[in-house]
């Protein structure tokens, strides 16, 4: 059970204010006691106006002042706006990278056990990198970090995560795999305390037929057998129909080679019942598994589902 649960406010033009205030209308005492908001007090009691609700906050110079009362803990950052909706782009960027890199620093030097963070737009970034690949950047681990798309029945992890489909099968190699399959099997059970049973999707449309020149044949049942020779638990190439017509598993985690190949039928069949975890890195991070909700800001319709079940996850894990 985790001392602090610290969820970074994320993105200022988002719903993160109001399924932040949603899940803390859920939680209970044990659990409030713990939060620690990361982000700008100014900017969250003004978007509390917006959306006419109310909580009380006790604002935070560094993670030492912190205290157990009636009152929910921000530890401050800074953001100069005149308005939620007029944020220069410029210093959204600044504030978000602040956030991110002072849960990382507080992780690293173990005030922290790691963050949660709330939907933050990929613009933020640049080109192709988003939370995951930054994070890993700071920590020294780009490459070999894991996306994993997990609930209590099943998880998803993309093999390559933000890239256009045109450039998946070039960025495919036995390397890569390796790597992402390592890191995968080895953080899973550090996390869960249980082996995972990996099965990896091919490529192509009935994994090209298995011919001898597919990306199946050549890259992935070589690198699948390599694992196995390792002792991990892993089987395929199947095909995403093969896989997901079929009841998985709680201890199962399909690897599919790019980004909506595993995330699409996983969210078909699971909608907001999931988080994210980033493997690989020094610490805990996870996120709510959705984004940023642009277009229904203050309009009290987003749902709390992903960030709580992120709180409940990070206070176990």
């Amino acid at each position: 059970m985790k001392k602090f649960i610290p969820i970074i406010m994320g993105e200022p033009r988002s719903i993160n204010t109001e399924i932040i205030y949603k899940s803390l209308n859920k939680l209970k005492k044990t659990f409030k006691n713990k939060i620690v908001l990361i982000g700008s007090y100014d900017l969250l009691k003004d978007q509390l106006k917006l959306l006419k609700k109310k909580i009380r906050l006790n604002k935070l110079k560094n993670i030492n002042d912190f205290k157990k009362n009636d009152k929910i803990n921000i530890l401050n950052i800074p953001i100069d706006f005149s308005n939620p909706f007029k944020i220069n782009s410029q210093e959204t960027k600044k504030y978000i990278l602040n956030s991110l890199i002072l849960a990382h620093n507080l992780s690293v030097e173990k005030k922290i056990d790691g963050f949660i963070n709330c939907p933050i737009d990929k613009k933020v970034f640049n080109k192709n990198i988003g939370v995951t690949e930054f994070l890993s950047k700071l920590n020294r681990s780009l490459g070999t970090e894991v996306m994993m798309i997990y609930n209590e029945k099943f998880a998803v992890v993309p093999l390559t995560t933000h890239i256009d489909v045109k450039k998946v099968s070039q960025s495919i190699n036995q390397k890569k795999i390796l790597s992402k399959i390592r890191t995968l099997n080895f953080a899973y059970k550090e996390i869960f305390n249980k082996q995972p049973v990996i099965k990896v999707l091919g490529l192509n449309p009935h994994n090209g037929e298995m011919r001898k020149n597919s990306e199946e044949s050549k890259i992935i049942f070589p690198a699948v057998n390599k694992l196995k020779n390792e002792r991990v638990k892993i089987s395929g190439p199947f095909s995403v129909d093969e896989v997901f017509l079929k009841t998985l598993k709680d201890k199962e985690v399909v690897v599919g080679m790019y980004h909506d190949q595993v995330l699409a039928p996983f969210k078909a069949l699971n909608k907001f019942n999931a988080i994210n975890i980033t493997l690989g890195l020094k610490y805990l991070r996870i996120s709510p598994d959705h984004g940023t909700g642009a277009k229904i800001v203050f309009k009290n319709q987003a749902n709390p589902e992903s960030l709580l079940k992120a709180i409940d996850c990070f206070n176990k894990f």
